[in-house]
C-alpha cells in the first residue's frame, strides 16, 4: 500500500494533457460533455494525474485536478534523472523510460513529457511501443515511475550492500 501524501503541504502545479468532448445521443438529440485529462506536480519527485468530465470545460478541468491531488505518488530521483531502465504498461499503453546523462533533457512525447516535467525528472529518455491515447500514455508511466526502486531498497531486499551493487 502506497503512504499518503498530503497535497497542501506540496506547492503543486497542474498541467492540462487532453480536453476530449464526447457526446451522448438521446431521445432529444445530442448531449455535450467534455472530459479532461490533468497532471499536477510539484517538481521535487511528486506527482498525480486525475480525469473529470463534466458539461463545462473549467468545470471538467477543476474535478480532474481535484482527482489528481488525491492521488499523488513520490518517485525516486538520482540527480536529475530516474534511477534505472524500466518499462510501464497499462492495457495497451507500454512506455520505456531510460535514465539519461545530465544536461540531455526531457525526451518524451506529450503526455509523458508533462508528467516527467512536473515530477522533477530533467533528463531522461522515452519510448511509447504500445497505444498513443493519453490517458493509456500517462498510466503507463506511472506504473513504470512505481516500479522505480532505489539503489538502496534494492541492497535491503538482496540483503548487500551498496557498494556490491555497483560491482
Amino acid at each position: 500500500m502506497a503512504k499518503f501524501i498530503d497535497p497542501e503541504k506540496l506547492d503543486l502545479e497542474d498541467n492540462v494533457v487532453a480536453i476530449n468532448r464526447i457526446t451522448k445521443v438521446v431521445k432529444g438529440g445530442r448531449r455535450l460533455r467534455f472530459a479532461a485529462l490533468v497532471v499536477v506536480g510539484d517538481h521535487h519527485g511528486h506527482v498525480g494525474f486525475g480525469t473529470g468530465k463534466a458539461q463545462e470545460v473549467p468545470e471538467a478541468i477543476r474535478k480532474a485536478v481535484e482527482a489528481a491531488r488525491k492521488n499523488l505518488i513520490e518517485i525516486p530521483i538520482v540527480g536529475t534523472t530516474i534511477p534505472h531502465e524500466i518499462i510501464g504498461t497499462y492495457d495497451g499503453g507500454r512506455i520505456l523510460l531510460k535514465p539519461a546523462a545530465e544536461g540531455s533533457g526531457v525526451a518524451a512525447g506529450g503526455a509523458v513529457r508533462a508528467v516527467m516535467e512536473l515530477a522533477g525528472v530533467d533528463d531522461v529518455t522515452s519510448k511509447r511501443l504500445g497505444s498513443d491515447t493519453p490517458i493509456n500514455a500517462i498510466r503507463a508511466t506511472f506504473e513504470g515511475l512505481k516500479a522505480l526502486k532505489r539503489a538502496e531498497e534494492v541492497a535491503d531486499l538482496r540483503g548487500v550492500s551498496v557498494q556490491h551493487l555497483a560491482e
